[in-house]
């Protein structure tokens, strides 16, 4: 099968989605770390349905914790959430209803203190006369049952994609923040769903998840026709904006923060670094012809694939140093994951495992 699901890891095996192309059926692998071998599959029915051209049918990447793998989808009909124990047992299955997109599904679940958390965003802008709008929300599910925790309806505009990230608070406790266009960035707490703050900061579809540096948290918006922005907000009860970057803001790619350093990827192939105290771009080099998947960091150094299979190194410092790249020879547009010496990228068709060196 093929799709933009990246690998995760937990203990000794890899676990990651595929689709077939033709039928959307879709396939969960779990393969042995060691050496790359099948576990074991387990496969779902489906029917083809409209994707958009960059999107599979399983672009969605699984959460993962000690009992349990999971995973979602959509199909012309349903939005299904699975959870799988390690040996591909099914332990309980939730459908959500339909999804409403011109683009397809490709949101990914995430595992907060032993609750399962989707941002089941959908489309009413842009959507055809004779088609219902979806209901936005973000929901919280017990991951040993699947029971719905709570819900929290969220506006909803456009689809977007971006998955929450855990931001601790100095008082103590966590909130999820996330990205939408209706909302702009905005907080949830964790344990009953209630919108802790939010600015609206954007006018386009959020792909790229947020980062954090400091009580920064930084979003972006864009299109597949560019205009895309960055913006840095101070979050809690007053939230504000610190600084909004235009040039060679990333679309789809989520940026990472390396020390007090912002490495930013364009999807139109250039980087650039953003020095996250002044807000000031230290530099931007042209690294491709365009990404998709986002950079990971291990040891000062950061990975990224760009949209031909080419990974490329550079060094995670104030002035750029490109440090390798690597041909896979196929399109790739996930995002490695670094499980020990190894770094495993996911290109359209294969799972390849590299030393991160």
């Amino acid at each position: 099968g093929k799709g933009h699901s990246c690998p995760v890891v937990w203990g000794d095996k890899i676990f990651l989605m595929s689709g077939d192309a033709d039928s959307a059926r879709r396939y969960i692998v779990a393969l042995d770390r060691s050496n790359g071998e099948l576990v074991w599959t387990r496969t779902y029915e489906s029917e083809p349905h409209t994707l958009h051209a960059r999107n599979t049918y399983a672009s969605s990447t699984p959460a993962v914790d000690a009992e349990s793998v999971y995973v979602a989808w959509s199909t012309p009909d349903q939005t299904l959430l699975k959870a799988l124990d390690h040996d591909g047992q099914e332990r309980w299955t939730r459908d959500l209803g339909p999804f409403v997109s011109q683009h397809g599904f490709g949101t990914s679940p995430i595992v907060v203190d032993g609750r399962l958390v989707l941002f089941f965003e959908q489309q009413k802008d842009q959507l055809p006369a004779e088609e219902t709008p979806g209901q936005s929300k973000i929901m919280a599910f017990d991951c040993a049952s699947g029971e719905t925790l709570w819900e929290t309806p969220v506006n909803t505009t456009r689809v977007c994609y971006s998955v929450p990230c855990v931001r601790e608070l100095p008082e103590g406790g966590t909130e999820l923040v996330t990205c939408n266009t209706g909302n702009g960035i905005f907080a949830v707490n964790p344990a009953n769903g209630r919108i802790n703050w939010e600015i609206n900061v954007f006018s386009q579809r959020c792909v790229a998840s947020p980062v954090l540096f400091g009580d920064l948290v930084i979003g972006s918006c864009g299109s597949g026709g560019g205009n895309n922005e960055l913006v840095a907000v101070r979050g809690g009860e007053n939230p504000e904006e610190v600084f909004r970057l235009r040039a060679n803001a990333g679309y789809v790619p989520t940026p990472i923060v390396v020390g007090d350093l912002l490495f930013v990827f364009y999807d139109r192939g250039v980087a650039s670094c953003v020095d996250l105290k002044s807000g000031d771009t230290l530099w931007k080099e042209r690294l491709s012809g365009g990404f998709s998947g986002s950079p990971v960091c291990a040891q000062d150094r950061i990975f990224v694939p760009d949209d031909n299979g080419k990974v490329i190194c550079i060094a995670a410092t104030a002035e750029f140093k490109l440090l390798g790249e690597t041909d896979l020879e196929e399109e790739c547009r996930s995002t490695p994951a670094i499980a020990g010496d190894l770094l495993l990228i996911r290109t359209v068709g294969h799972l390849i495992a590299v030393k991160a060196e």
